[in-house]
């Protein structure tokens, strides 16, 4: 696909599928009365000089907390999969797949974020500090970094760990999809994303219970505008 197409597909998305929107957003304020009753609980047992019971309910409040947290990052790689796809409609809620992948996502992220950094340590040992070892270091950064979206993308379409860890294939990927797409479309994402948010500052500075109803709405909005464009960009592979 073509990068406005995808742009133009992304951007109305959401609104094509309320549905899916509103299942996202209660799945955050089921994680923010999680994390608020954590808190509140812990403080409880705290004051009332019972650690036993101020431990339970964080131990519980910290799991039901995460296991959500889980989940909406597992809905968000579906969302990719269905731009993968090029399926209009919009992901339902399953709950142990959608776990299990964003624990297999965390491990990818580990995987290539670490990487660089063990690289990075090794020239830094061999060569040392200087222009040239820098320049080698942003550059081993940047493209593990995009080879994480693509592993992201390989996990949303296969939901297999062995493929998401693929690196070479990941990097391989990059030159497929195209480097300057790649490049083009984070630009527009960012500027859509800028555009948006200095619409709803000038609103918050008019109204700011309105502004911060906005300021939701825009993260849960972003959300799918994002992967749905990752997805779609991905589409060609």
């Amino acid at each position: 696909m073509e990068i406005m197409e995808i742009i133009s597909d992304a951007l109305v998305y959401p609104i094509n599928n309320i549905k899916a929107l509103i299942i996202y957003v209660v799945l955050g304020i089921i994680a923010g009365i999680a994390v608020g009753g954590t808190v509140v609980g812990v403080a409880t047992g705290t004051s009332m000089n019972n650690g036993a019971l101020a431990g339970g309910l964080g131990i519980i409040g910290v799991l039901i907390s995460v296991i959500i947290f889980l989940l909406i990052a597992g809905y968000e790689l579906d969302i990719v999969k269905f731009g993968i796809k090029r399926d209009p409609g919009a992901p339902g809620i399953d709950i142990v797949r959608q776990v299990s992948n964003a624990i297999k996502l965390i491990i990818v992220d580990i995987v290539y974020y670490i990487i660089p950094i063990i690289l990075a340590a090794i020239i830094g040992f061999l060569i040392g500090n200087g222009l040239i070892p820098s320049i080698v270091i942003i550059l081993i950064t940047i493209v593990f970094s995009i080879a994480a979206f693509m592993a992201r993308c390989r996990l949303a379409k296969t939901d297999d760990l062995g493929e998401a860890l693929a690196i070479g294939e990941a990097i391989g990927d990059i030159s497929r999809v195209g480097i300057l797409k790649i490049i083009l479309l984070a630009v527009l994402v960012f500027i859509i994303a800028f555009i948006i948010l200095l619409i709803i500052g000038a609103i918050t500075n008019w109204n700011s219970i309105i502004g911060g109803i906005l300021m939701g709405i825009f993260f849960v909005y972003m959300a799918f505008f994002t992967n749905r464009a990752i997805g779609l960009l991905y589409s060609d592979v």
